[in-house]
């Protein structure tokens, strides 16, 4: 199967997105997603200007050669332009190769280990009456663990709090990208201010009153956001041990890998970690001193079906669950990616999940599904997941970026 050509997309149905369209010679189409949140256009360039001369005319079924082809041979390595390019071609040759065979993808990688894969809602308030509605509204949807995330007094804004809502609990603001304004070519982040001991002292408390009203079975979980210092993450874990969360995750900043022995030392709480790693080489620690409990990189930006299987398979040897990342800037391609690899993979824990908008559903049709908890990839050849291009060319990109965090005195701080 040889590659007649390859084209980059970017389009913005509500959000930002890149994905990489690849066709073989004999009229398969593959997808793959590239999307790099804020730093789209770079991955852009990156796809047209590096990666695709490289493989034109190349051996699409040739996936490990070719993933091995990208990274090794460029010199440099690793980051998350680079990686997310990587993971845009490698997705798209495994999406081809699923076609190819008349098979879902999840049936190459060694066939389903589970009926469906358990997947988390965002619940969030800017104040607990406001989250316990949410989270009323997540469980009618369906719903069987739910992520737990509130205002904090004293804060106009946090970060993953919504200001609005639609249908079934679905907050599609919860990531505020913001965009230009009538004038202005450009936008620029948004500045957050941010309290950690507020934060610290208001968070059990939110805890205890959503264990009172839904009781202790529901899986909880809770996004810190990288905000805190290992002492303070393990402030907080201990904090939460009677409320017997899933996970924390992203407690504190990941760049430290040896900050999670400090956290580890203080706490029984579950701790996920690694949505803004790329490859495993940002675990190894983690890993062979099992510091964590769940990874949480995306397939979009770990490397693609490939990359983040040799992760999962070597996190699988320490007993460390998957996570995958799946916000609504991954697309729908890139969840597709995940789901497969959640049917699949032996270590499976959880897949987070956000229903991307009905604009984005227009350009991007999908066939997985979810229902009673637990989503679904279907039986559909490939990753099941078309894209329209005449909807794609409706929505052009538009520049927008995520916010900054910064302290009362104006400090940047981490978020």
């Amino acid at each position: 199967m040889r590659i007649k050509s390859a084209e980059v997309i970017v389009t913005s149905p509500g959000r930002n997105f890149v994905t990489l369209r690849i066709t073989t010679e004999d009229g398969l189409v593959g997808l793959g997603d590239a999307t790099l949140n804020g730093r789209e256009l770079a991955v852009r360039s990156y796809l047209e200007d590096h990666v695709l001369p490289l493989i034109a005319d190349g051996d699409a079924s040739r996936i490990e050669d070719t993933w091995q082809y990208l990274y090794r041979g460029a010199y440099w390595r690793r980051g998350p332009v680079t990686m997310a390019a990587i993971s845009a071609v490698d997705t798209a040759l495994w999406d081809i190769k699923a076609k190819a065979a008349g098979i879902p993808l999840y049936q190459l990688l060694g066939g389903a280990s589970r009926t469906g894969a358990l997947a988390y809602g965002h619940a969030s308030g800017r104040d607990v009456p406001e989250l316990l509605d949410s989270v009323r509204a997540h469980l009618e949807a369906g719903f069987r663990a739910i992520r737990i995330q509130t205002g904090i007094p004293g804060l106009d804004s946090v970060y993953g709090v919504a200001t609005s809502s639609a249908g079934g609990g679905e907050r599609y603001d919860y990531e505020p990208a913001r965009r230009a304004t009538a004038g202005s070519d450009r936008p620029l982040p948004t500045v957050e201010t941010w309290d950690t001991r507020a934060y610290l002292r208001h968070l059990p408390t939110v805890f205890e009153a959503v264990r009172a009203e839904f009781g202790p079975e529901l899986p909880l979980l809770h996004d810190g956001h990288h905000r805190m210092t290992p002492i303070e993450a393990a402030r907080l874990g201990k904090a939460l041990e009677p409320y017997d969360l899933f996970w924390l995750e992203d407690a504190t900043p990941g760049e430290d890998q040896a900050a999670l022995r400090l956290i580890r030392q203080h706490t029984t709480t579950p701790l996920a970690i690694g949505e803004v790693f790329n490859s495993v080489y940002d675990y190894t620690t983690l890993l062979h001193e099992r510091l964590i409990d769940y990874v949480r990189s995306a397939v979009t930006h770990a490397g693609g079906v490939t990359g983040m299987k040799k992760l999962l398979d070597l996190a699988g040897v320490y007993g460390i669950k998957s996570g995958m990342h799946g916000p609504t800037d991954i697309s729908p391609v890139g969840m597709a990616a995940a789901l497969h690899l959640d049917l699949a993979v032996h270590n499976f824990g959880i897949q987070e999940y956000m229903k991307h908008s009905e604009r984005t559903l227009e350009v991007f049709r999908t066939s997985y599904w979810f229902k009673d908890g637990l989503l679904h990839p279907s039986d559909t050849p490939g990753l099941g997941v078309d894209l329209d291009t005449e909807a794609a060319a409706r929505f052009p990109y538009q520049p927008a970026y995520l916010p900054v965090n910064r302290l009362r005195d104006g400090t940047v701080h981490d978020w």
